[in-house]
């Protein structure tokens, strides 16, 4: 089997992954606004991104950060998001976590985070011009 057919999303994956881009949730579709279309200082972000057999609210690959929009339904499965985590990390994905309510409230804070996540800037720097 070559390289090329092993890092290949299962059909199954990819169309769950299509689905869930639409409806979004009122969390995702905030952030999606400042992230899309390269917005974030030039970052090119993905949305509903299948990673293995895992589906990722937000993805950067060129940075391999994974960031993650928690609503209601994430307090009853934290052992599946810590198992999925661990995972993600294994194949070499930062993931920052997030919640419905941080978004609402703190969107500039939570813009800064995946910045310096991303590895472009140390808090307290001056953004390039």
């Amino acid at each position: 089997m070559s390289d090329e057919k092993c890092h290949r999303i299962h059909p199954v994956i990819r169309q769950r992954a299509r689905e869930l881009r639409h409806p979004q949730t009122r969390a995702e579709a905030i952030l999606w606004r400042h992230l899309r279309d390269r917005r974030l200082k030039g970052l090119k972000f993905r949305r509903q991104h299948p990673i293995g057999r895992f589906i990722v609210d937000f993805c950067c690959p060129e940075h391999q950060l994974v960031v993650e929009i928690e609503g209601d339904t994430h307090a009853a499965q934290t052992e599946y998001d810590a198992a999925r985590t661990e995972w993600l990390e294994m194949q070499g994905y930062r993931v920052i976590r997030f919640t419905n309510q941080e978004v609402y409230r703190q969107l500039p804070a939570i813009l800064e985070a995946i910045w310096v996540a991303c590895g472009q800037q140390t808090p307290g720097t001056p953004e390039p011009a």
